[in-house]
Order: C-alpha cells, then structure tokens, then sequence
C-alpha cells in the first residue's frame, strides 16, 4: 500500500486512474488535497452502483469510503446521455455495450444505434453528480453537465470513454481530439467540481 500523506487529505472513492487524473489536475487550483482510495488504504471497497440516478451512485460510493474511513469523502457519477435515445446510456454507460469499461464497445454500439440520425438531432450532455460527505453528517452534491453531440464516428487519442465520440458545443471535434486541458476547463467533471468549490465557499 502506498503510505498515505500527512495531515488533512479526502478520499476519491473510486479506482479509475483517468478519474483521478483529471479530479486532481482540476482540484489542484482549489488548493485541495485527494487520494484515490486503494492508495488510502481501501483498494478492496467495490460498490455495486445500481442507482437509478447519478445521484444515487455517487452518494453510494462515497458513503461506502465515508464510513470505513471516517475521512472526508468525495465521489462522482458520471455518464453520457443522449437525447435522440431518451437519455441512454446515462447511468449505464460505463456499461453500456454490457462489458464494464469497455469503451471501443460502447462507442461502436453508440454509432450503431445513431446511425441515419441527422447531425441536428444527435444532441447529447456529458453529466457528473459529486457527492462530497464529511463523517459529521454533512453532505454536498454538485451537479455540472457539458452539453454537445455526438460525431459520426471516432477521433482522437485524448481521453476516454466517449471523448473520441463526444463534439462540446462552440468547438467542432471531439474532446478526444481537443486535449485534456480543454476539456479539464469546459467537462462535466470541471463544473461539477467548480459548482462543489463554490458552495463550499459559502459554508
């Protein structure tokens, strides 16, 4: 196990390393300190996300880690939604083609059932729900989306999950080909947290 630092630190309660990639180059400008948490010692928590709703995931998560830790926690949901397929794949896109993380699959099976779609009805937003709980009770939730469409086929090295696919509105490629700094400035992920910043700025 990786030794856990000193003083105060919160725990992301996931193991996906492109998650904490991203959370900690956004975090990092709020002067915030998050380990994932394997590195805090709890690599053998698995959730079973089975939420209805990005909200419910994310408050799942971070309570598991809350309460094995008794360390401030934050956790995040976070899916793409595509209105051309009444929100799909939402709270199931990680496994959305019916292999978890599989994202060549999930793509594929996007673009299968978008196919003769018109690019003005292939709009979709990007959604993370982050759940922050401290062990006295208290819970924050911040919701930030990206809105956008979905190409017509695949671009890019950048990124993950859907990013080769996913076009933000005022760009015209996909964040896969735009990079992460574009995209750790404009995603779902940057507003939820930046919306998290600002109302922990106001307690």
């Amino acid at each position: 196990m990786t030794e856990r630092p000193d003083g105060n630190y919160i725990i992301a309660a996931t193991k996906n390393k492109h998650k904490i990639k991203e959370i900690n180059a956004i975090t990092a400008k709020f002067g915030m300190t998050i380990i994932p948490q394997d590195e805090a010692g709890f690599a053998n928590i698995d959730v079973v996300e089975d939420g209805e709703t990005f909200e419910e995931n994310s408050f799942k998560k971070a309570d598991a880690i809350m309460k094995a830790s008794g360390k401030i926690t934050i956790a995040d949901d976070s899916g793409l939604m595509v209105d051309a397929l009444g929100g799909a794949p939402g709270v199931y896109s990680a496994r959305f083609c019916g292999v978890e993380h599989d994202d060549k699959g999930n793509n594929e099976k996007l673009l299968k059932l978008l196919d003769g779609i018109p690019v003005e009805k292939r709009t979709a937003k990007f959604v993370t729900v982050i759940t922050m709980l401290f062990p006295d009770g208290e819970k924050i939730v911040a919701r930030g989306e990206c809105p956008g469409r979905i190409a017509t086929e695949t671009a890019g090295s950048e990124g993950f999950g859907y990013d080769p696919l996913f076009i933000p509105d005022g760009y015209d490629c996909q964040f896969a080909v735009l990079g992460q700094d574009v995209k750790n400035s404009i995603s779902h992920r940057a507003r939820a947290l930046q919306e998290l910043e600002r109302i922990l700025s106001c307690r």
